[in-house]
């Protein structure tokens, strides 16, 4: 384990693999190995990675930081001291459904489903888009925690796509457009039944009792 002192970050980070000449020296932020396979396809790919969950500070010698599954807000000083690209892996068709759980809400609000990779700028997930794709589910996703399977799934998939993209330095990035939409974690209503419930189901049952929270 690298601690934090050799990398001028407050977090505990571990170094995946150490090798000669890689492709990328790439930061890994949230999900770890067990989580993703994505660590595992950059290391098959030359790649060295340093991977954390802690909140950090920024630090140079990266050629370009993953955002999967991270659970802290990057500060602009944070961006901006990485002095390299930070990709975000979202779970939603952004500029729909950005913040916290856009399975739950693209159903809701009757928005597109989908994955985005982009680029984190100052905002939750407004930066550039790098790559997207709707996501369109079996008849058999019928609960949330089938549909956020989906979505991962999806994403993963997408990064795979991006990968070449990101190894040579040929991948580009567009402005989002639209308004979109966003939600905190505190706008889940507290009677929302759970990620096991079915969705039509609980869609019916929310519209007729409203969303409900602690503060009603």
């Amino acid at each position: 384990m690298l601690r934090a002192e050799n990398l001028k970050v407050e977090a505990k980070m571990i170094r995946i693999n150490d090798i000669e000449n890689p492709t990328k020296k790439i930061l890994f932020l949230g999900y770890s190995q067990s989580q993703t396979k994505l660590i595992d396809v950059l290391v098959a790919n030359n790649c060295i990675v340093d991977h954390t969950e802690e909140k950090i500070k920024a630090t140079k010698g990266y050629d370009c930081v993953i955002s999967y599954g991270y659970r802290h807000i990057l500060k602009q000083n944070v961006i901006d001291g990485f002095d390299c690209p930070i990709f975000n892996l979202h779970i939603s068709y952004l500029p729909y459904n950005r913040g916290a759980h856009p399975n739950f809400w693209s159903f809701y609000d009757n928005t597109p489903s989908g994955v985005t990779i982009h680029l984190i700028d100052s905002g939750a997930d407004t930066g550039p888009i790098v790559k997207q794709k709707y996501v369109n589910f079996q008849e058999s996703d019928d609960t949330f925690v089938k549909t956020y399977s989906a979505l991962i799934e999806n994403i993963e998939n997408l990064f795979l796509e991006f990968l070449p993209y990101l190894l040579t330095d040929t991948w580009t990035a567009k402005k989002q457009r639209g308004i979109g939409t966003h939600h905190y974690v505190r706008d889940l209503p507290t009677n929302f039944s759970g990620w096991n419930s079915v969705i039509t189901k609980e869609l019916s049952r929310l519209d007729n009792q409203g969303l409900v929270y602690d503060s009603q």
